[in-house]
């Protein structure tokens, strides 16, 4: 199905987006997580936010609604320092003070994505969108970065930059670590890094490219996430490309790489090695495609007890969604992009026989534009959260928990109306959950 045509108010809305781009000398204007300095549609202790039921059971209607106006495509800077998240009761009895976001670092220039070496240290690996990490110890930041590769990032669009770190599994005896970037000419690297012999220092001459990708000439979708999962591969996200509604049917197209999560085998070989279960191994796409059909997979995680992953998928002008798969799912899922939009048709028609994985959630443009994927919470110090998915929203700032219920049936809860720019969400060591402030450049600790 085609685009849906906007009312005059609607029309007159982007008219004013686009405007505001141009001054901005952006190329693209869609609804989804950017990292720019402009003003943002903020939410404020003082600010109403669209009321929502205790429990809520996941949509089983595939229907179209009537286009809103699409969100602006930064959520802009917020006032320093950041206002404190505001909770909301989660659990019958709970008051909205049992849980709270605590900052613990501060400073920050575009924080996107966040790590634990894993070695006892305490330390948080911080990256930055314009090509720094640092280091977040005992609640200070070490005064050196770990690494500065700025001189090799292109971080001036919406979704460009130094954009996901991952630390190898046995980062603590390798020192190897991946990160997702974009280069001087706009294309997303894939590298490796290697720790010098000072461990607060990365070694910056020893980056190996796995790979390099050719990105359309938009500054947006780029994706960025990168996790090991639990059979030891390496996992990355990449978006379609960028512009709105996919215009190079990246997301269903298996010749390329974007609108993908790639499967690589980072132990074997100079650099990676194909995992022989891939499905594209024998034919029809690129070997390493594990899984199609993304707009841009912004953070996607496994419970590190289940192995069960969870992907939070950018929507375009309606929908944002969640998209899951249980623990050790073959390869070869398709989420959909860009024939659906989370539950609902967009564009085009499906080839007869093609099975497209649902989401699990999705919820609609009045309660935020561009979703941040989290983590199922496995730390000690807040045990009635076990289990649950926590994730957030870019631009409205809201905070929900997900889980499903005795039935089987997926229940979603308003925890948090955080007044931040989240960008992404961590996990240290332990399983305690961690986020950061894009735009005020905090990280906060849930306790």
């Amino acid at each position: 199905m085609g685009e849906k045509k906007l009312s005059f108010f609607q029309i007159l809305i982007q008219v004013i987006i686009i405007f505001t781009c141009a001054g901005l000398m952006l190329t693209a204007c869609a609804p989804q997580l950017t990292g720019q300095e402009t003003n943002p549609p903020q939410v404020s202790d003082q600010t109403t936010l669209p009321t929502v039921p205790p429990t809520e059971s996941a949509p089983a209607a595939a229907t179209l609604e009537t286009a809103t106006a699409a969100a602006p495509e930064t959520p802009g800077n917020l006032a320093s320092p950041s206002p404190a998240p505001k909770a909301t009761p989660l659990l019958p009895g709970e008051t909205p003070d049992t849980y709270k976001w605590t900052q613990v670092g501060s400073g920050l220039t575009l924080p996107v994505d966040l790590a634990d070496p894993g070695d006892g240290s305490g330390r948080l690996l911080i990256v930055e969108k314009p090509g720094l990490i640092h280091i977040l110890q005992n609640g200070a930041m070490l005064s050196e970065p770990f690494l500065d590769i700025t001189d090799r990032v292109l971080s001036s669009g919406t979704e460009q930059g130094l954009l996901g770190i991952a630390l190898h599994p046995q980062y603590k005896s390798n020192g190897y670590f991946y990160v997702n970037y974009v280069d001087l000419n706009g294309n997303t690297v894939i590298a490796r890094f290697k720790v010098s012999t000072n461990p607060n220092l990365a070694d910056k001459n020893s980056e190996k490219v796995l790979l390099n990708v050719q990105q359309p000439p938009y500054p947006n979708h780029k994706g960025g996430s990168m996790v090991f999962g639990p059979d030891g591969y390496l996992y990355m996200g990449l978006g379609d490309g960028g512009s709105q509604g996919d215009p190079h049917l990246n997301g269903q197209n298996t010749s390329v790489f974007l609108g993908k999560i790639l499967r690589v085998d980072v132990n074997s070989g100079d650099l990676y090695t194909i995992p022989r279960d891939n499905p594209f191994v024998k034919a029809g796409g690129l070997p390493e495609i594990w899984a199609y059909g993304l707009r841009n997979p912004w953070r996607f995680s496994f419970d590190r007890q289940t192995g069960d992953l969870y992907i939070g998928d950018v929507g375009q002008n309606l929908y944002e969604e969640i998209d899951f798969l249980p623990a050790y799912s073959p390869g070869g899922s398709n989420f959909g992009w860009s024939f659906r939009e989370g539950f609902h048709p967009y564009k085009g028609t499906p080839p007869a026989g093609a099975k497209l994985v649902d989401p699990i959630w999705e919820y609609t443009h009045d309660q935020g534009c561009a979703i941040i994927g989290g983590f199922i919470y496995r730390g000690t110090a807040l045990p009635k959260l076990n289990g649950l998915y926590i994730y957030g929203d870019n631009c409205s700032g809201n905070i929900w928990g997900l889980q499903k219920d005795s039935s089987g049936k997926w229940q979603n809860r308003l925890m948090f109306q955080s007044g931040l720019a989240i960008s992404s969400f961590g996990q240290d060591q332990a399983g305690e959950l961690y986020l950061l402030d894009l735009n005020g450049g905090g990280i906060y600790q849930l306790q």
